[in-house]
C-alpha cells in the first residue's frame, strides 16, 4: 500500500514578507577609544599633556573604522577633550559617535536603516525576524517599527511558523 500525502507550505502561502534587521548591519570594525587612558591618575585631564597626546597620536590606525569615545573612569572631562578627539578621528573613521559600544550599534543602525525605501513594503504582511547571528539592538526594532507602521498592512515580529502581533491596518 502506497502512501501519498501532501504537504502545503501554509507559511509560503500566506504572503508574510520576512525582512531580517541584520541586513542593514553595517560592515566594518568597530574600535571604542576610552578616554580614560589619556587622565592623570584615571581622575584628572591635564590640557597640556592631552593635547602632546593627539597631537603625536597616529590617528590612521582608526582609517576605516567605527569609533565610540567614552571615559568609563568616574571622572570629569570637559567636552572640549572630546571634540578634540572627534576632530582628529574624523578625517579616518567611517563614522565617530560619543558613547560606548552599545550607543555606537545604536547610531549605525539607525542610519542605516535611514535609508530603507518603505513603500516597497506598503500594504504587506511583515514579520520583523527576530533572531540570527547578527546582534541587533532593540533601537534598531524600535526604529523599523516607526517607518514601517504607517505603511504596513500588519506587523509582527519572530519568525513566520510563530509570530508576535506588533500592529494592524484596521479597514
Amino acid at each position: 500500500m502506497e502512501i501519498q500525502e501532501n504537504f502545503v507550505n501554509k507559511v509560503a502561502q500566506s504572503g508574510l514578507v520576512t525582512l531580517d534587521p541584520a541586513a542593514f548591519y553595517p560592515e566594518g570594525d568597530r574600535v571604542v577609544y576610552d578616554i580614560k587612558d589619556n587622565l592623570f591618575m584615571e581622575l584628572i585631564l591635564k590640557e597640556k599633556d592631552f593635547r602632546e597626546f593627539v597631537k603625536g597620536h597616529d590617528w590612521a590606525q582608526y582609517d576605516g573604522k567605527f569609533v565610540a569615545v567614552t571615559c568609563t573612569a568616574d571622572a570629569i572631562v570637559p567636552a572640549w577633550a572630546y571634540m578634540l578627539l572627534a576632530n582628529r578621528l574624523a578625517p579616518y573613521a567611517k563614522e565617530v559617535v560619543f558613547g560606548d559600544g552599545d550607543v555606537l550599534e545604536t547610531v549605525l543602525f539607525v542610519k542605516s536603516l535611514a535609508k530603507l525605501d518603505v513603500e516597497q513594503y506598503r500594504d504587506q504582511r511583515i514579520v520583523i525576524k527576530g533572531c540570527g547571528d547578527i546582534p541587533v539592538p532593540v533601537s534598531a526594532y524600535v526604529e523599523l517599527t516607526k517607518k514601517l507602521t504607517p505603511v504596513v498592512k500588519s506587523l509582527m515580529f519572530g519568525e513566520p511558523c510563530s509570530t508576535v502581533p506588533i500592529y494592524k491596518k484596521r479597514d
